[in-house]
């Protein structure tokens, strides 16, 4: 992995590039649809997402976090601040030169001895590689409408309604509308969609914060401990705790 980037705005808002010069295949993110054609490439995760990273033992890289101002040029914080950017783009050819020495500039101006003369050249180095990479819009395009509707919503919303119908009522349409819009988007069905939402926060919750099956219930609108260990079991194969074992031992 020859670079990742990222964009610190906050608790559970974060913007990340990834590079992939090798082509090999490491990052899996069931928000939006990722193509799995890699090779040189670019990958964003929008803010709010929760990202699942896969296959990585041999992959090495950098990461840099920089906050929204970081970018000196209003282009390269308009590509930043970009709110549907596409989920995973190939990097040209002829652009790859110019992103890897862009890489290449800001890892070694990193290893420099700190200078007051010098500390515009961060920003300036990181809104060069910014633009370089040009994050596209194609997602927008590509994706239908009301799915991203469904999306944005799911997202907002997931921990307090699982309920395909919820969705449906909210955002004005069909049940048969939406499911059809989801069906075309991800292969699933819109309440397997939410349910596996669900699944990755609540893995996320187990393994990252050690949170017990009743606090992960109270997080995400289970009535008690009993039905979201029956949810989790149902979706998974295993009970919540026996699941966080299995993560904490490896």
């Amino acid at each position: 992995m020859g670079l990742f980037l990222g964009l610190d705005v906050g608790k559970s808002a974060h913007h990340g590039h990834g590079l992939t010069p090798a082509g090999k295949k490491v990052f899996d993110n069931p928000c939006p649809t990722v193509s799995r054609s890699w090779g040189r490439s670019a990958v964003w995760i929008p803010p709010g997402a929760v990202h699942r990273w896969d296959d990585i033992a041999d992959v090495a890289g950098h990461l840099v976090l920089f906050v929204p101002t970081a970018p000196v040029t209003h282009a390269s914080r308009e590509l930043a601040a970009s709110s549907d950017p596409a989920a995973h783009w190939s990097i040209p050819d002829a652009d790859w030169p110019f992103v890897d020495t862009g890489r290449s500039h800001i890892l070694l101006e990193a290893s420099a001895p700190s200078s007051g003369s010098r500390t515009e050249l961060p920003g300036i180095l990181l809104s060069a590689l910014i633009t370089r990479l040009h994050p596209p819009h194609a997602e927008a395009r590509l994706t239908p409408h009301v799915f991203r509707l469904f999306r944005s919503s799911v997202e907002a919303h997931f921990r307090q309604h699982h309920d395909a119908g919820f969705y449906a009522r909210a955002l004005g349409y069909a049940p048969r509308t939406l499911s059809r819009a989801v069906q075309q988007a991800t292969g699933r069905t819109a309440k397997a969609y939410i349910v596996e939402r669900i699944v990755l926060e609540a893995k996320r919750l187990l393994a990252h914060d050690r949170l017990t099956a009743a606090r992960c219930a109270d997080v995400l609108g289970f009535p008690d401990a009993s039905s979201f260990s029956v949810f989790f079991r149902k979706a998974t194969g295993m009970r919540p705790g026996a699941w966080q074992a299995t993560v904490a031992a490896e």
